[in-house]
């Protein structure tokens, strides 16, 4: 059974630094695409960003480009975000996910079968 467990949420203040944190235990994760989304209140969820099987490729929305940063340890089976200069827009329920098949890109159309649970980011302003 996939499980993907996300921490490192919290409550900051716009333009403080957060590193988001999901551990995946069930698969070879080293084979896996993985990516983060986010749901900000009454909004709809949306990709945020991405990272290929071999680490290769990322990919980023818009509004996070050149703030956040994805990385990926494959000895460790976990997925990061890096997320600096943030602002209230980016307060959110944050997940990650893992692509529904292997050897995936990662990207915002890839098919993502697996969900965390969510943590909390808040940024006041």
């Amino acid at each position: 059974q996939v499980q993907l467990v996300e921490s490192g949420g919290g409550l900051v203040q716009a333009g403080d630094s957060l590193r988001l944190s999901c551990a995946v235990s069930g698969l070879t994760f080293s084979s896996y695409a993985m990516a983060w989304f986010r749901r900000a209140p009454g909004k709809e969820r949306e990709f945020v960003s991405g990272i290929s099987w071999t680490g290769d490729h990322t990919y980023y929305a818009d509004s996070v480009e050149g703030r956040f940063t994805i990385s990926r340890d494959n000895n460790k089976s976990t997925m990061y975000l890096q997320m600096s200069s943030l602002k209230p827009e980016d307060t959110a329920v944050y997940s990650c996910a893992v692509e529904s098949a292997p050897y995936g890109l990662g990207g915002t159309l890839s098919p993502f079968g697996s969900w965390g649970q969510g943590t909390q980011v808040t940024v006041s302003s």
